[in-house]
Order: structure tokens, then C-alpha cells, then sequence
């Protein structure tokens, strides 16, 4: 039986998705997670236990793990482990995104630095320390212009993302996103990461924005989807709520979005594995905004089937996740016929209304009775701290329906949305006096 690499976060959300399609391929999956290596095999899925941090010592637990049973393929899930996986791809002798590539994709100057240098259209930038001791208008450099966009160099989904229309806007965003940046669960996630001590300020770019989901096959692009997000994202923060594909652009606009996702893995050197792509479309062309080496996050996936290119053994129908497309490319699979199926879909990421603790949700039903609704799943957990943008790193749960036109499914979440109620309480702050 062959054997795929998987490099997750231990609470990774697309573990589960991926290990049944590995169960429907007949493939096993390894796991190689940030588990607490002093304990022996906590999660009972007999992970390697890896530190992202520390690739050296992490690559030698992976060669170890393959050299009595070989790995065929390698895939991360999530931003954390994308560096490791390519690292381990290179060690392992199989096809994968270069890592210099991938880690030049989770920086965001450089990502912009290098699309600048392939002539892709870019908004101007610079990078500012973090540091707030000297914040403050009179410390705002020369070239900055307005409306502009603070982000971390490495957070994604959108955290930390603020637009600024002004100095002391600019000022008050500066800070807000320094102290997100020193909070001890932001740096424990990003240890050993030097971006965490940057801002990126960059021209804000007006624009509908729309996401590409897709794989590179030896630096040739196939685009499974592409994502519109009907709701604007102006700003002040860019809370992404719903996805819905196919896409309302014609086809001229499809194709010009693709080469641009083309033209940005190349200039970033990816090559070969899967990525997930936003983009801005402004009246003089595409900005690709950034290009993850890694599929769509979250429970997203699940928005996403395909018409199987091997039938169903009763020779019924049969149709594959993102996970199944994935796990076949790994392997070297040709996947260049997988199309995506006729129906609409829509996802949506349930947004946080405000700070608070869960103490309830009410509505699942009437969510799932609403038609086209397919899942209505709530993954935050009782007593969990919830927090909104820009300093939420996760969202109250997901939406999915299907429908046969992308309108309706779209409709459909808005109104699954709308009954569902949430209790939150406001959380009592302790303060700690030295």
C-alpha cells in the first residue's frame, strides 16, 4: 500500500477529509504533526511529531520514518507546515513546491517584491517594524499615501489586515496590529518566523475580489475553480464570509484572472503541488494580491466536488472531493481531465459578531431546512473565546449549499445565516497588577 506524507497543525480541520479519501484510494496516510513530542502518541493517529521550527531535527524523523516504507507523495495542510513539507519533499526525493518558493509565498514583501520584479501589477509597499514606541503621525515614512493597508507580513485570513484612510488611522492600526503580533498564542504559532516583526503598508487596491483554487503540475497551472466573494471588501477589515463558484466573470476575464495565478506561482517559483490564490480585479487588470502553497483552508474544501474520472465500481455516478483530486496528484496521478461538477456552490466562513464567550447556538434546524442548505457545521466549541477581526484566527463555523445556479446558492447560506442565534457573553478580563 502506498504511502502520502501529511503535514498538519494537530487541529488541523482537513485531517478528516483527507483520511477518507485516502481510505476510498486505498493509500495510508502518515501524519507528521506539531504534537507534543514528550508524549507518546497522544492523538493515538501515530503522527511523527514535528516542530516547524526546527526543520533539521524534523527532516531526520521523516527519513527515518521512510526508509523501511518509502513515501510516494507529500502534502501540507495549513500555513505552518508548508516550509517543512517542501523541505521534506526535496529530502525525500519527490515532487513538491521549492522551499525557497514556498517561503517567499508566506512573506508578504516578498511575495510582493518578487511579483514587482516579474512585472505583474503591484501596489506600491514597504515594510515597517512592528515596534509602537515610535508610532505615531510624525513617524510615518514620506512614501506612504492614502488609503493604504497595514498587514503582518505572515498571518493569513485576512488577521491583522486594516486599511487606513488617514494618519491617525494609520497610527491607530499600526499599533493594533504590534500588539496582535506580541499576544503569546500569535508567537507561539509563528516561532521561529521573522516576519512577525514587520508590517507591510501597501496601496490600497479598490476592486471585486475573487479567490483561485488549483494545482501546479510541473509549473503548469490547472485551475479547479474560481471563487467570487460577493460581499465588497473596502475595509476597515476584510472579513471574508462567503465564497461561490462557478464565477459570474465571462470568459475572457476567467482566462486574463488564470495567467495572471500563472504569471505570480511562476515569479514566486512555485512548481509543482497545490495552491490557493486572491486576487483583486481593478478597472486596469489583476492584482494577484497573494499565492498560498497550500489548498483552500478551513472546512472550504467541502464547496468543492468533481466528476470522477474513474467511475464508481456499480458503475453508478460517482464524484470526488479536493482531497481525492490532491492525494492523486501526490502520487503523480494525471489529474488534467478532473473537472469540476455543474452544480453552484457556495460556501459560508459564519462570521464573529463580537467578542465574547460561546455560550449557545440556536437555529441549526431551521439553518438546514432553509432549500439548497446542505451542512450547516459550528466549530467553535462552548466556552471558547471568540473574537472578531482583525484579530480573530478563526471563524464560528461554515454554511455549504449546492444549488443550480451560483444566486441560489449563495441566497441559501445568506438565509441559514440569518437563523441561526448565538449566544455570547462578554468575557470577564482579568488584570494583573505588578
Amino acid at each position: 500500500m502506498q504511502r502520502i506524507l501529511l503535514l498538519s497543525a494537530t487541529t488541523g480541520y482537513q485531517l478528516r477529509s483527507f483520511n477518507e479519501a485516502a481510505e476510498r484510494l486505498g493509500v495510508t496516510l502518515v501524519f507528521a504533526t506539531d504534537r507534543c513530542h514528550h508524549l507518546d502518541d497522544p492523538w493515538r493517529d501515530r503522527a511523527i511529531p514535528v516542530r516547524f521550527h526546527e526543520p533539521a531535527a524534523s527532516l531526520e524523523l521523516i527519513a527515518e520514518a521512510g526508509r523501511e516504507q518509502p513515501f510516494a507523495g507529500v502534502l501540507a495542510v495549513g500555513d505552518r507546515p508548508t516550509v517543512l513539507a517542501a523541505l521534506a519533499a526535496e529530502r525525500l526525493g519527490l515532487p513538491g513546491h521549492p522551499a525557497d518558493a514556498v517561503a517567499a509565498s508566506g512573506n508578504k514583501r516578498a511575495t510582493r517584491d518578487r511579483f514587482a520584479a516579474a512585472g505583474l501589477m503591484t501596489p506600491w509597499h514597504l515594510a515597517l517594524p512592528m515596534d509602537s514606541d515610535a508610532a505615531g503621525a510624525a513617524h510615518i515614512p514620506p512614501d506612504v499615501r492614502f488609503p493604504c493597508v497595514l498587514k503582518p507580513l505572515g498571518l493569513s485570513g485576512s488577521r491583522g489586515v486594516i486599511r487606513a484612510d488617514s494618519p491617525p488611522e494609520f497610527d491607530a492600526a499600526r499599533r493594533r496590529i504590534a500588539a496582535l503580533l506580541r499576544r503569546p498564542d500569535v508567537r507561539a504559532a509563528r516561532r521561529g518566523a521573522e516576519v512577525d516583526d514587520q508590517i507591510l503598508v501597501e496601496g490600497f487596491v479598490p476592486g471585486r475580489e475573487v479567490a483561485v483554487e488549483g494545482v501546479l503540475t510541473n509549473g503548469t497551472l490547472q485551475v479547479f475553480a474560481i471563487f467570487d466573494k460577493p460581499d465588497p471588501l473596502d475595509g476597515p477589515f476584510f472579513e471574508e464570509t462567503i465564497y461561490v463558484t462557478p464565477s459570474s466573470l465571462d470568459g475572457p476575464a476567467q482566462d486574463a484572472l488564470a495567467a495572471a495565478v500563472a504569471r505570480g506561482a511562476a515569479a514566486l517559483g512555485l512548481r509543482h503541488g497545490a495552491i490557493h490564490a486572491e486576487c483583486r480585479l481593478a478597472d486596469d487588470g489583476v492584482f494577484v494580491l497573494e499565492i498560498a502553497a497550500r489548498p483552500i483552508g478551513g472546512l472550504c474544501s467541502r464547496a468543492l466536488r468533481f466528476d470522477a474520472v474513474v467511475p464508481a465500481s456499480d458503475g453508478a455516478a460517482a464524484t470526488w472531493t479536493l482531497e481525492d483530486v490532491l492525494l492523486r496528484h501526490a502520487l503523480g496521478t494525471n489529474v488534467a481531465d478532473v473537472r469540476r461538477e455543474a452544480a453552484a456552490s457556495a460556501v459560508m466562513m459564519i462570521p464573529i459578531p463580537r467578542r465574547g464567550v460561546l455560550k449557545g447556538v440556536h437555529g441549526e434546524g431551521e439553518a438546514l431546512a432553509v432549500p439548497h442548505v446542505e451542512a450547516v457545521v459550528i466549530t467553535a466549541k462552548p466556552d471558547q473565546l471568540l473574537e472578531p477581526l482583525p484579530e480573530a484566527g478563526s471563524y464560528l463555523g461554515f454554511i455549504f449549499a449546492r444549488a443550480g445556479r451560483a444566486g441560489e446558492a449563495e441566497s441559501a447560506v445568506r438565509q441559514a445565516q440569518a437563523r441561526l442565534r448565538f449566544t455570547i457573553e462578554t468575557p470577564i478580563d482579568l488584570v494583573v497588577k505588578t
